[in-house]
């Protein structure tokens, strides 16, 4: 997923790009809390998505020492293009299924993401 948002882009961050998607700007911290990886790491990660403009820091209002993590408006299109292309093609995938299974399986994905963000 990740060369379909940028070619240059690392497989492990578009997992940050999703996150910050989903939840919004956050610390380089928490971040790297989620996806359970290093500072070090983090901040490569997070400058190369800098670099190419899909990411962007701002000063966190609450402590004038930290920096806030946000989508820019490039990344947040690039993040919903792929997604869009994802669900097209498991709706092609799944078009042969009958309804009550692609609700199964709807189901007990539903309850796989649940237990993994425990």
């Amino acid at each position: 997923m990740s060369r379909a948002v940028h070619p240059e882009l690392e497989p492990s961050a578009y997992g940050l790009l999703v996150r910050l998607d989903e939840c919004g700007r956050q610390r380089a911290t928490e971040l790297a809390g989620y996806i359970g990886i290093g500072k070090a790491t983090m901040s490569r990660q997070l400058r190369a998505l800098e670099e190419l403009g899909l990411v962007a820091r701002e000063p966190d209002p609450a402590d004038g020492r930290a920096w806030l993590i946000a989508l820019t408006g490039e990344g947040q299109e690039r993040v919903r293009r792929v997604r869009e292309a994802r669900r097209a093609r498991y709706a092609g995938r799944l078009a042969d299924w009958d309804p009550g299974e692609v609700s199964e399986l709807a189901r007990l994905l539903g309850q796989l993401n649940r237990g993994m963000e425990r």
